[in-house]
């Protein structure tokens, strides 16, 4: 499928964008191994979060989506899944397949959890070496790439340091955690989103976190929960992008997820210089959740590297976007983890950029982007990656006419809605 895409003079009005993606994939989760029903309201509609409920369906737990939208999970427990009849289909979703796994290693069955050809490019090393250290048994292709075939045993507590910060691999080796006698512990050298923690903790896991060290108590005993998703933040960054580069606009983005631990973004947009607000603060579910208003203006540019790569690691395609129309434009340093995304998203915002008449200089773990540049009308490709697709949909926007995105679809991996929310707005 392919989208075409007019330029627009501003963005004008009040949005409300899908669940948060990371929530709803560690609510989905934890609340099929929970003891008791759940009812989770606003679960991202992305076929990513879809997933992960597709899976949890395959290992035998009842879901059901109410009229309301509402997404009712009857948990199982801890130990209450069953063997799926064929292999689990992760789709396109790294969430699932390294969040998941850590579930399925400490089952009494043999599993085997596969995706689709850009899932079965992604390396999952990472995962299956904690897990091992644990005691889990595991198959990949050459070592380390999907399908997993991944055989239950009983798990042993353990301390592990991630030598790279990843949240997903935390979520994996907490999730093991939960099965394992006695303390699971996770030691952040750089803090990653703290999405885990706080749904552990919402369910009623013995949970303890300080500095950096994740401690999770096991066998653990789960409570089926009504929980709320806030709005999805990195949704939210192709809109706030958008309406930065375009002068005069006037953006309200109600209910939005603000984990202080995924505050990087706003805090780069407003070190970049883009005039933004957030107003009404409330807790939910334990999460931060609050509206954001954006007005388009003059925007700075900035540098991104060190731990802001791996804070802004799903937003950098799109501040790729803001960077080119800035004054000073965008550097971005160590963040060599965008080499093995659904893409090679260096390659691909590098190749996409050049089709718009804009000038990118690619480092191995980044790339450099000039500011005070002028994207042209142009045919990009998102080459199926979702971020890749909006993130040149919103440098559209800024082009001298209409750009035309080919595997426009793939956005509907995290926002089904994005093009339509995109165009209600448009003006």
């Amino acid at each position: 499928m392919q989208q075409t895409i007019s330029p627009a003079r501003r963005l004008e009005g009040t949005i409300r964008l899908p669940g948060d993606k990371s929530i709803s994939h560690r609510y989905g989760i934890l609340a099929a191994i929970a003891e008791g029903p759940s009812t989770i309201h606003h679960y991202s509609t992305g076929a990513d979060c879809q997933s992960t409920l597709g899976c949890m369906r395959a290992l035998g737990v009842p879901i059901t989506r109410r009229e309301d939208g509402a997404v009712v999970i009857e948990g199982r427990g801890l130990r209450g899944l069953q063997a799926p009849p064929d292999d689990l289909d992760a789709g396109n979703s790294g969430s699932t397949i390294r969040m998941l796994s850590g579930v399925l290693a400490a089952q009494a069955f043999t599993s085997r959890i596969a995706g689709d050809e850009s899932l079965s490019r992604r390396p999952m090393d990472r995962i299956m070496k904690p897990l091992s250290l644990m005691g889990a048994e595991m198959e990949a292709v050459d070592g380390r790439f999907p399908p997993l075939t991944i055989h239950g045993r009983p798990l042993r507590a353990m301390r592990y340091e991630p030598p790279m910060a990843s949240a997903q691999v935390k979520t994996c080796v907490l999730m093991a955690g939960l099965y394992a006698e006695g303390e699971t512990t996770v030691v952040e050298k750089v803090g990653t989103r703290d999405h885990t923690e706080l749904a552990l903790r919402e369910f009623g896991a013995d949970i303890q976190t300080s500095g950096g060290v994740i401690t999770v108590k096991g066998p653990a005993v789960l409570r089926g929960k009504e929980l709320a998703v806030p709005g999805d933040l990195s949704s939210a960054a192709f809109f706030l992008v958008a309406a930065a580069i375009l002068p005069g606009s006037k953006l309200l983005i109600q209910g939005v997820g603000l984990n202080p631990s995924r505050s990087a973004l706003l805090d780069w947009l407003v070190a970049a210089g883009v005039n933004l607000r957030v107003n009404n603060l409330a807790e939910v579910s334990g999460e931060l959740v609050g509206d954001l208003q954006v007005t388009g203006g003059e925007i700075k540019g900035g540098i991104i590297r060190g731990a802001a790569s791996a804070a802004l690691i799903d937003e950098i395609p799109v501040l790729s976007v803001l960077g080119a129309i800035s004054r000073d434009g965008l550097v971005v340093k160590d963040a060599k983890e965008l080499r093995v995304k659904e893409t090679d998203r260096i390659a691909t915002v590098a190749g996409n950029m050049r089709r718009m008449g804009v000038n990118i200089e690619e480092y191995e773990d980044g790339f450099r982007v000039p500011g005070k540049q002028k994207f042209r009308a142009a045919q990009v490709d998102s080459f199926g990656d979702h971020r890749i697709a909006m993130a040149f949909a919103v440098a559209s926007l800024a082009a001298g006419g209409e750009t035309t995105v080919l595997n426009a679809e793939a956005a509907s991996v995290s926002f089904p809605e994005f093009y339509a929310t995109l165009r209600q707005i448009t003006v």
